[in-house]
């Protein structure tokens, strides 16, 4: 049968499952998990987003997974931070005010190291700084917490993928014992597709919201679908979780970026595998209740 002839069957007959259950209740009919938690950008609600302070704070809201972004410094270094610009979570623009704009890619490490990423937030977090993703690695295995690693502007970057997994290995990442606790993710389909054949052991996320007819090439090499909750329904998820992945799983759905008890009650019930959110304590007492 041709593909899109069997996606669409399969969507049917899933919709109508669908229609058969109340919301609240696919979660507890598929395998009556609780969905993950997933800190993003670590504590980000709490703490300056993407630093170790981050990591340390979703620790200690009790999240056992956490999420960042990493890029690329001018002289080849992998640091975490989600802009490609440093303007708006350090203090570039007065340490270095001539040159702008102030892009990641544009400055080498050490100068990044100089910049304080955590006064913009609060006092109490002055002179946090940009960590390398060595510093973020150790600290969220510190805490055995599992990481979901976004490369973040993967085009700015070529080669980000290759350098991004020899670090992982180098620190162990890529193990048994850590590679269980690892997702790379990415909206670039490429770069996906490129981490997967460099290390196919690795799992993967795609970022965004495939239709239901191209579903079938993503599972080819990733084994998450992970959208934002506002665009996704309990039959969307469902229909992901009919394909299966590369590492011969189900396809899985985390979505994002969830910060409400109602909206975490709301996609539990959609039957995600992963709740993102910047208010991981919020998300995991309405998931208790």
């Amino acid at each position: 049968m041709h593909a899109r002839a069997v996606t669409a069957l399969t969507t049917a007959l899933l919709g109508t499952v669908a229609l058969l259950l109340p919301a609240t209740d696919v979660r507890a009919v598929e395998d009556g998990t609780p969905p993950a938690v997933i800190a993003h950008r670590g504590g980000s609600a709490y703490a300056p987003e993407n630093t170790l302070a981050a990591v340390d704070k979703a620790a200690r809201l009790g999240a056992v997974w956490v999420e960042n972004d990493v890029q690329r410094t001018r002289d080849g270094k992998l640091v975490v931070l989600h802009d490609d610009s440093l303007a708006r979570t350090t203090d570039v623009e007065q340490v270095f005010p001539h040159r702008a704009p102030w892009k990641v890619k544009d400055f080498t490490a050490a100068e990044i190291a100089r910049l304080d990423a955590g006064s913009w937030f609060g006092a109490a977090y002055a002179g946090a700084r940009v960590p390398t993703l060595k510093q973020y690695l150790d600290r969220v295995d510190l805490h055995r917490q599992k990481l979901l690693l976004e490369l973040k502007h993967p085009q700015l970057y070529p080669g980000i993928e290759r350098e991004t997994l020899k670090l992982l290995g180098n620190e162990g990442w890529l193990d048994g014992k850590h590679r269980s606790r690892l997702v790379v993710q990415s909206f670039s389909a490429a770069s996906l597709r490129t981490v997967h054949d460099l290390e196919p052991g690795v799992r993967t996320g795609f970022l965004g919201t495939p239709s239901v007819a191209d579903l079938h090439r993503y599972a080819v090499f990733t084994d998450q679908i992970n959208p934002t909750y506002t665009s996704v329904s309990r039959v969307y998820v469902l229909t992901v979780h009919a394909f299966t992945g590369p590492h011969d799983k189900p396809l899985e759905v985390f979505a994002w970026t969830v910060d409400t008890a109602d909206a975490a009650r709301l996609v539990a019930g959609y039957g995600v595998d992963g709740v993102i959110t910047n208010k991981p304590d919020v998300v995991q007492d309405a998931l208790r209740e």
